[in-house]
């Protein structure tokens, strides 16, 4: 029992090997309840990618404290050596030092969740992670609502001095527009009350489920946004070709494929009417030489 205290004793003042060991038992930590956390949300079929991320940046704190802490007495005299040397130290970490403040201002504020989607200066991306220097973002190309494959790092302190917009809401449902433009050689008018026809049939499925998402974020943000309905404005360019510009409110995922048939329907009424003026033109032509 003696020698093992001695050993105890000897060990506790040994702050190297305390250290090892405080850093061992916190990655152990983090390694266990990360797995037991993901296969709890495997079996549930729940997304904890947020509880995880949490998980491993609490573990991280309380493990910098835990070495402060050991090493405080050190610490404080290494700093009086070198207080002649601090202002330069603080330039030279100055970018990382405002990305740690940045991530406290990230928890403190919370202006997203992992999961969410979210644009910093033209970059949109789905947050996959957060920790106390960067910002893991997969990119998503907003125009078709897929991902790139690519993988962005944003430093903390970009979200401090950069405007976020949180995209979350378009990543179930969009307000998609886009713009259809054509010569003025066929008036728009004559098929556009088929187009609308046609655009509410490839909403139809999803119509009641639109109207109550439409009304849940109206309710949070406390604004109107287009939809559910399908919305057809005609227009003209500055060159005068006609523009018809198209607004839908659906599934993300089905954005394209209904822009897609929208275009075909356009398409289909468009050179039909086109093919009629020819051929009235081509008839009064034989009337006027008969």
């Amino acid at each position: 029992m003696e020698f093992i205290k001695y050993i105890f004793e000897n060990f506790s003042e040994n702050k190297l090997a305390l250290t090892f060991t405080i850093i061992f038992l916190s990655f152990l930590t983090k390694y266990v309840l990360v797995i037991l956390v993901r296969k709890y949300a495997k079996n549930k079929g729940e997304d904890k990618r947020d509880l995880v991320n949490n998980v491993k940046n609490v573990l991280n704190l309380v493990l910098i404290v835990s070495l402060f802490s050991l090493w405080a007495e050190e610490m404080q005299t290494f700093a009086f050596s070198i207080a002649a040397f601090s202002v330069a130290i603080v330039l030279a970490t100055r970018e990382f030092i405002q990305c740690v403040i940045g991530f406290f201002y990230l928890v403190s504020t919370r202006p997203f969740r992992i999961g969410d989607w979210i644009e910093v200066d033209h970059f949109v991306g789905e947050v996959s992670a957060t920790d106390w220097i960067k910002t893991t973002l997969l990119e998503v190309n907003i125009q078709s609502y897929e991902y790139t494959g690519k993988t962005l790092f944003i430093p903390n302190n970009k979200l401090m001095t950069s405007p976020i917009k949180n995209l979350n809401f378009l990543k179930r449902y969009a307000t998609h527009h886009f713009i259809i433009t054509r010569d003025q050689s066929v008036n728009p008018f004559v098929f556009i009350d088929k187009i609308v026809e046609n655009a509410k049939s490839y909403c139809a499925d999803f119509y009641d489920v639109a109207v109550r998402y439409n009304h849940m974020i109206e309710r949070r943000l406390e604004i109107t946004i287009a939809g559910p309905d399908p919305h057809i404005k005609v227009s003209t360019t500055e060159l005068g070709d006609t523009e018809i510009g198209i607004t839908i409110f659906c599934p993300t995922e089905r954005a394209i494929e209904i822009e897609q048939a929208i275009y075909a329907d356009f398409m289909e009424h468009w050179y039909s009417e086109k093919n009629k003026d020819k051929a009235k033109f081509k008839f009064k032509g034989m009337a006027t030489k008969e």
